[in-house]
């Protein structure tokens, strides 16, 4: 499982935990997040994601 990292504030999404709070179940793999996914600490769009 691979994690991927917000370029603007650092928040990581981790494939194996998910994202709970934002309705993303665990394992969920990052091309399965879908499209309108934003980061849930500062906003930013997938698009701003990058693979650690």
């Amino acid at each position: 499982m691979a994690k991927y990292i917000c370029s603007l504030c650092g928040y990581v999404y981790d494939e194996k935990n998910g994202d709970p709070d934002n309705g993303i179940a665990a394992g969920t793999l990052w091309a399965n997040v879908p499209e309108d996914y934003t980061c849930p600490l500062c906003g930013a769009g997938k698009g701003e994601f990058d693979a650690e």
